[in-house]
């Protein structure tokens, strides 16, 4: 018990604010470009009740990514449809990627103080917590910006394609959505896909913004998804 409600402590916050702000990116870029549906239903709120969806919170603690119920965006009120829904499309994972560099940041800054016999000696009880809290932030935001990235309707990936895409070829490529999500769930349960990719966003991505703190990322995730 006391391991679980440890788990949780270190894991809520920054999961909250990576699933909470990229949905709200998605509604604050519709609500600019035109769309006010977001905003009227109360979606452009950090109050994680309106967005946190159970099973999608449950997908991020145990398998090291999740969803929250996403942002409803009427594209037919954006000033230029095809053009103004990239942009919306792209607003969530823009957004991770900025939570991620400032989690790296944040994750650096911990170890330089770590490193500090003075800082560490003050601040002992509080770092280790914040930098495993830092260091998981900094995966599961990188996890959610290249995951919803999959050109595959109905993540954000797939919405930028069917922008760019001709008109005749978007149309074809918007009869997948129905299908999406489970296409995309088969692709990470029952394929070897999902783990390459994890492999190489670790490799390629998290360890260079993590540098000499990458052994924290490994701690926090050995802690709160294999622990």
């Amino acid at each position: 018990m006391e391991h679980l409600i440890a788990k949780i402590s270190i894991m809520l916050v920054p999961a909250l604010f990576a699933v909470m702000l990229h949905e709200v990116a998605h509604g604050y870029v519709a609500a600019r470009f035109g769309d006010p549906t977001a905003r009227l239903l109360g979606r452009l709120t950090l109050n994680p009740l309106r967005h946190l969806d159970p099973i999608g919170t449950l997908a991020l603690m145990y398998f090291g990514f999740g969803w929250a119920k996403p942002v409803p965006v009427n594209f037919r009120n954006l000033h230029h449809p095809r053009r103004d829904m990239i942009w919306v499309a792209l607003a969530g994972p823009l957004t991770n990627f900025t939570l991620a560099l400032a989690s790296a940041i944040l994750l650096r800054g911990l170890g330089e103080i770590q490193a500090n016999a003075f800082g560490a000696t003050a601040l002992g009880p509080y770092l280790q917590p914040l930098a495993l809290m830092a260091g998981f932030s900094l995966y599961v935001n990188i996890i959610l910006a290249v995951f919803n990235l999959f050109p595959i309707p109905p993540l954000d990936g797939g919405r930028v394609l069917s922008g760019l895409l001709p008109k005749r070829q978007a149309d074809l490529l918007s009869r997948v959505e129905p299908f999406g999500f489970m296409i995309i769930l088969f692709l990470v349960f029952f394929t070897d896909l999902w783990r390459i990719i994890q492999v190489s966003i670790f490799r390629f991505m998290v360890q260079p913004l993590a540098g000499s703190q990458t052994q924290v990322v490994e701690q926090a995730l050995q802690f709160l998804i294999g622990g």
